[in-house]
């Protein structure tokens, strides 16, 4: 009977110990190198309307993007309530501007079309939609839709088309209650006109990506490493390492077969601005939360989570830094797209 117990004592200790092992193991991986040697291909996210709030000449800021910067790989925004601002009536000048201005320069583009589109506060809607009812306002939107698809389905320099911006992600922006039922119909408008691939968007640290990749041909994700809110104020994501990414979407990919990749469309490189503009920040508020370093520092990790595409958030910021003598980040970038 003793004999016994000490073996199953044994047997106890020895399967601990094989846990302890593994538990080890995976610990030392969350920091592991999964690029495989592999560079990312960078590209940048450009705002008209964020460049404008930086009270920036919007045109000159691009311009120096594609010249200075050199980047070859953006994400531009067909905002609904700069084109159709007027219902009906739909103005192209600005992004066939910024489009022209990239094919001039054999720069690659994702264009993101719909309601819910990049910066704050997320739903662009144009004046005249507060008058309608819900389901022509939704009748409205893919009105909107095709005619973008339409305007520029013969670009062959437009890689994918990003249909809303985190559309079923309901935890950030102005915007009405999420509908994967009415997405689904968004992208089969879109898969009518064109045979591009799809990118459906969600946050990387606060939702499971499940809901989003299973209606997406690329599915992107934030990466952000320090947000803020008014009940905690800043927080930093430094539990959260380059495994934790690049887990989630080999899994997702697992579950998801039709995905083509996962890649990053919004990687944080820019501060926080708390509850006010970026132009009323000092530069001490500014670095609470972003700074040469943590660019450097994202950058060294955004590589390890061995994603094959990343869009940089915040070159407007940069720009404007420049603007006000303060070009460290801008000179970074410039090595950056050098390598």
């Amino acid at each position: 009977m003793k004999w016994s117990n000490h073996k199953k004592h044994r047997g106890r200790n020895f399967f601990f110990l094989v846990f302890l092992i593994l538990l080890i193991l995976w610990f030392f991986s969350l920091n592991w190198d999964f690029s495989g040697g592999q560079r990312p291909i960078f590209g940048v996210t450009f705002s008209q309307k964020y460049a404008l709030d930086l009270e920036l000449d919007w045109q000159k800021t691009y311009l120096a993007i594609l010249d200075e910067l050199k980047v070859t790989h953006l994400r531009l925004i067909a905002y609904w309530d700069e084109i159709e601002k007027n219902q009906d009536n739909f103005d192209f000048t600005d992004l066939d501007w910024q489009i022209k201005q990239a094919n001039k320069r054999g720069a690659k583009i994702v264009l993101v079309v719909g309601r819910r589109a990049p910066r704050w506060p997320e739903c662009h809607d144009p004046v005249w939609l507060k008058n309608l009812a819900p389901l022509a306002i939704q009748q409205q939107q893919i009105e909107f839709i095709k005619a973008v698809i339409k305007r520029y389905q013969d670009n062959q320099m437009i890689s994918a088309w990003q249909i809303e911006n985190e559309p079923l992600f309901a935890w950030f922006g102005q915007c009405p209650k999420p509908s994967k039922q009415f997405l689904i119909q968004e992208i089969s408008t879109v898969r009518s006109l064109d045979s591009r691939p799809i990118i459906i968007t969600d946050s990387g640290e606060l939702n499971h990506w499940q809901s989003a990749a299973s209606v997406a041909d690329i599915l992107g994700t934030t990466m952000y490493r320090i947000v803020w809110n008014k009940k905690t104020g800043f927080f930093d994501y430094w539990f959260l390492p380059p495994a934790f990414y690049h887990y989630k979407a080999e899994i997702t990919k697992f579950f998801h077969r039709n995905l083509e990749k996962v890649i990053v469309t919004e990687l944080q490189m820019e501060p926080w601005t708390m509850d006010r503009r970026m132009v009323e920040l000092s530069l001490t508020d500014q670095e609470k939360s972003f700074n040469l370093a943590r660019f450097k520092d994202n950058i060294t990790y955004v590589k390890k989570t061995g994603f094959p595409e990343v869009y940089l958030w915040g070159v407007e910021y940069w720009y404007w830094l420049k603007e006000k003598g303060q070009p460290a980040i801008w000179q970074e970038v410039k090595k950056l797209w050098a390598e």
